[in-house]
């Protein structure tokens, strides 16, 4: 899977902007607030038809621009596509396949996949429970839309249920309807679940054979998935068998979810427990630790999506060499072939040296210099 071609308009710093890329890894090198990081942020757009940086698509038009466009020809496994999202300010943006309006976003993924390792990921391993749901429900929404789907309706009973336990003691009626919200975010918890554990046991052995090789000495990565108490281990469990357990701790939980006004229990509160040498990677690890044990857990991610896709995943990597020794950066720089590659570098020219088979220069919004 790959990008030949891209053009983007009135999109961050760039107002116009076309060029093609090289199969291999493309480096893109240039100062600060150029525009590395706002290439791979289209480019990723493409994948999803969000930003890895804001919420809301005004925040990603230029501000001299009223209208802003990505547009670029992928090649994957199975079908070449020119995919198009176009944003405004006054209305909906647009998604469009060899262009075709598409009703929703929903196919994205599945016509360009992408890995993106930035600094903020650095939060899945120091960061609360919330950061590594959002790396797991990522990850796994690109390759099972029947999760992506689950996903979002367990979002809207969520907020249903939270009114409830907001507002019921100024109209006590709602609390007849409370149950039932329950029973059904109980239902799809255990999916959400299923897919969770499933993917999680992969990335484990993935990801501790990754950070082994980085990391070159005797510390192991142990990743482990956690839910509700009620459920010890979902590894090989069916829906239907996680149903009850999780129906199971909802009841026993439910007094005190009127009381404190909050929804306690369901997969909103499953984590991801990451450890090194056997010890807390959020309370231990050093800044090179945590470095090498998110990008572990990233390039995981990426083997597993090859290999359910039958085709590598575009990896985007943002200032990831930055805070590894010499050797380590040898390490990743010889790992992530076999693919389409954008990584970021600053103006180091024994880095540049080092890496790439096609290098950009970027420079106010413009590839001045493409080798």
């Amino acid at each position: 899977m790959y990008i030949e071609r891209m053009a983007i308009e009135g999109f961050r710093n760039f107002m116009m902007l076309e060029t093609g890329f090289d199969k291999g890894i493309n480096v893109i090198t240039g100062g600060n607030a150029q525009g590395k990081t706002n290439l791979l942020e289209a480019i990723y757009f493409l994948s999803c038809a969000r930003s890895f940086r804001v919420r809301g698509d005004k925040d990603l038009i230029n501000f001299d621009c009223n209208f802003a466009r990505i547009e670029a020809d992928v090649s994957a496994l199975r079908r070449d596509t020119n995919i198009e999202v176009r944003m405004h300010r006054e209305r909906r943006r647009q998604i469009f396949f060899n262009g075709v309006r598409q009703a929703s976003a929903a196919e994205m993924p599945e016509r360009l996949g992408v890995v993106l390792f930035s600094p903020d990921d650095l939060e899945i391993i120091r960061g609360g429970p919330a950061a590594r749901r959002r790396f797991m429900d990522q990850a796994i929404s690109q390759l099972r839309p029947k999760y992506a789907n689950a996903l979002s309706e367990y979002g809207r009973i969520y907020e249903h249920k939270t009114r409830i336990l907001r507002d019921w003691r100024e109209k006590p009626s709602l609390l007849e309807t409370l149950d039932d919200f329950s029973l059904r975010m109980a239902k799809i918890s255990s999916e959400l679940i299923y897919y969770r554990s499933s993917w999680c046991e992969r990335l484990d052995e993935e990801a501790s054979a990754m950070h082994a090789e980085i990391s070159g000495v005797n510390e192991k990565l142990k990743l482990s998935y956690k839910t509700v108490s009620t459920v010890d281990d979902p590894r090989g469990m069916k829906p239907s068998e996680l149903f009850p357990l999780i129906l199971r701790h909802q009841e026993s939980h439910r007094q005190a979810e009127i009381d404190s006004g909050l929804c306690l229990t369901g997969a909103h509160k499953d984590d991801i427990e990451v450890e090194i040498g056997g010890n807390s990677a959020k309370t231990f690890a050093s800044q090179g630790q945590v470095r090498t044990a998110a990008l572990s857990m990233k390039l995981a991610e990426r083997e597993i999506s090859s290999t359910d896709r039958g085709d590598t995943p575009v990896l985007l990597l943002d200032d990831v060499l930055s805070e590894l020794d010499e050797r380590r950066q040898d390490f990743v720089l010889n790992r992530i072939g076999g693919g389409q590659v954008f990584i970021t570098c600053c103006e180091d020219k024994s880095c540049m040296q080092r890496m790439g088979d096609r290098l950009f220069y970027m420079k106010n919004g413009e590839i001045t210099c493409n080798l």
